[in-house]
């Protein structure tokens, strides 16, 4: 069954495909090389576009761009914010009960860390002095990490005011 002849054969594939194998990393390699990996060198980008707009503002500039709380709470519409608040479904249920996090209805007002039996994390445990004004809710719904370093939320946030105020707006409805 297995003579010279074929065992030559496999051993000479094996080492034809370990061949194939090596010269393809090699071209690879000398394709998409930079030069600077434990070289010490520093790699500088090859080609920029310039789109015409200069460096993205700071953090601050951002906020301080943003329109006023009460302006946008005062045109928040609570049916766009039912749309909005299908992004937070996934962890948070409105009918009395907790998922992943907390239940929300009657959120607006309520004292944070309020809920009997939840695990709330350190960070909003620290903040159970506090309520979930709207206010507070718009801020927190910006950057939840940000606003409680450490919490156990990890979405990103609600980068658009309007649709923070939305939420609020909504969640505000729900007793």
């Amino acid at each position: 069954m297995f003579d010279t002849m074929t065992l030559t054969k496999v051993t000479g594939a094996v080492c034809g495909s370990l061949l194939v194998y090596m010269l393809g990393a090699w071209a690879a390699e000398t394709l998409y090389h930079t030069g600077a990996e434990g070289h010490g060198e520093e790699v500088a980008q090859a080609y920029t576009i310039d789109t015409g707009a200069e460096e993205a503002p700071a953090a601050d500039a951002a906020a301080a761009d943003e329109p006023d709380f009460a302006t946008v709470y005062a045109a928040a519409d609570a049916a766009a914010g039912e749309k909005v608040f299908a992004k937070c479904k996934s962890c948070h249920k409105i009918d009395g009960g907790d998922a992943t996090g907390p239940h929300l209805n009657g959120v607006v007002d309520r004292p944070k860390a309020s809920i009997a039996g939840f695990g709330y994390s350190e960070a909003l445990k620290a903040m159970a002095g506090d309520s979930w004004t709207p206010e507070n809710m718009f801020h927190f719904l910006h950057s939840p990490k940000e606003y409680a370093p450490g919490t156990k939320m990890s979405f990103a946030g609600l980068p658009k005011a309007e649709d923070r105020a939305n939420v609020i707006a909504y969640l505000a409805t729900l007793k």
